[in-house]
């Protein structure tokens, strides 16, 4: 054991200041912070040499100072209107979840994740949000009548949305030619960002491709009616069979025993179906997990189709399902670009480039495999 010597420990060497930086760069203080603050109307020969002084001193921004200074946080809340259970046993949140994150952190922003499983959780997300602590919020699977998005628009929050929100029309931007369906009415936030998938063209594809291999009465399981997705996607099959007995349609919740159950109505219904299209791969394993155990045949006697085309679904059943594949990291990608676009607007007053910002609708294609 090493004995004390006793006194005060030494002092912690003094962290180099701005002024420490500014002289040995030979330029005024104000620059300084500029530079270290993303350089905007500095030259680069001067950023050069004021960066240059920082690693010299090993100088390290003050966050809190940081923050006072330019009102920022660095910080974007991602808001899921569904509970853990649901989130975290979904690998479509995951991925949304990973492409979300990856921009945020090659940006240097933290991501602060809020779930809303309960009525009493808005409150709890509302005040956290009116507190100041982000600088902007993603918000995704919204329902119908939602409280979160007339708050956040009521905090004046720069905000994206994933999925169309169900006032938002279809005058966004497409890749691709993507189309989706138009919804009646607005919000409280007219005018909103988005990034969503073509649902609609994506859902009219998969029919289309059940017909094609000879299918005559072909089914589907929907997710939840109050979610644009689940909306556009029936929508889809409606326009390419709008004959189509009511019995063929269940009305499930985008979960795995959701598509057993929603699968079990559909074969006491109607026995003789020979096609179902299910809106999401996690349903979609519900469903042919049903087809087995009545001893259909995938695709002999039932064919399957899917959406979202999740790695995951190759675990869940023997066969490969064909399902229609939408870039759902990318998508997440997209909305967190999105999103520090929009910090960035408001944070320097650029009003005119914001309200030209437009949402974003990426294509949806399908992908044949073994189920169909």
């Amino acid at each position: 054991m090493t004995e004390s010597t006793g006194g005060a420990p030494p002092a912690a060497p003094a962290r180099p200041t701005l002024l420490e930086v500014a002289a040995l760069a030979g330029v005024s203080r104000a620059t300084v912070s500029r530079v270290v603050n993303g350089g905007a109307g500095v030259r680069a020969s001067v950023q050069a040499r004021v960066r240059q002084a920082v690693e010299e001193l090993g100088y390290v921004p003050n966050p809190a100072a940081r923050a006072l200074m330019t009102r920022r946080h660095n910080a974007v809340a991602v808001v899921i209107a569904e509970p853990e259970s649901r989130v975290f046993s979904d690998p479509f949140f995951a991925r949304q979840l990973r492409g979300i994150s990856r921009e945020l952190a090659s940006a240097e922003v933290q991501l602060v994740l809020l779930l809303i499983a309960e009525t009493g959780d808005y409150a709890q997300v509302g005040g956290y949000l009116s507190a100041g602590h982000v600088d902007g919020v993603l918000v995704f699977s919204l329902h119908a009548d939602d409280p979160l998005p007339a708050l956040v628009d009521r905090l004046q929050l720069p905000a994206v949305y994933g999925g169309r929100p169900g006032w938002a029309g279809t005058d966004g931007d497409t890749e691709d030619g993507a189309d989706a369906a138009a919804a009646d009415g607005a919000g409280p936030a007219d005018g909103a960002l988005y990034v969503d998938a073509d649902n609609l063209g994506g859902a009219r594809t998969a029919v289309r491709h059940l017909v094609e291999r000879g299918r005559r009465t072909i089914a589907v399981i929907t997710g939840p009616l109050d979610q644009t997705s689940a909306a556009d996607r029936l929508r889809g099959y409606r326009e390419v069979l709008p004959d189509a007995d009511p019995a063929l349609c269940a009305v499930s919740d985008f979960t795995a025993p959701g598509g057993r159950r929603a699968m079990e109505q559909l074969l006491a219904r109607r026995p003789d179906l020979d096609a179902v299209f299910v809106c999401s791969d996690l349903m979609a394993s519900g469903a042919l997990a049903v087809l087995r155990e009545h001893g259909r045949a995938v695709p002999e006697d039932v064919a399957v189709v899917g959406f979202d085309d999740l790695e995951a679904a190759e675990l869940w059943a023997p066969l490969a399902l064909t399902t229609v594949h939408q870039d759902i990291e990318g998508m997440g990608r997209l909305m967190a670009r999105l999103l520090l676009t929009r910090i960035e607007l408001a944070f320097t007053g650029r009003a005119q480039e914001a309200a030209a910002l437009r949402p974003v609708v990426t294509p949806a294609r399908l992908v044949v495999r073994a189920t169909s």
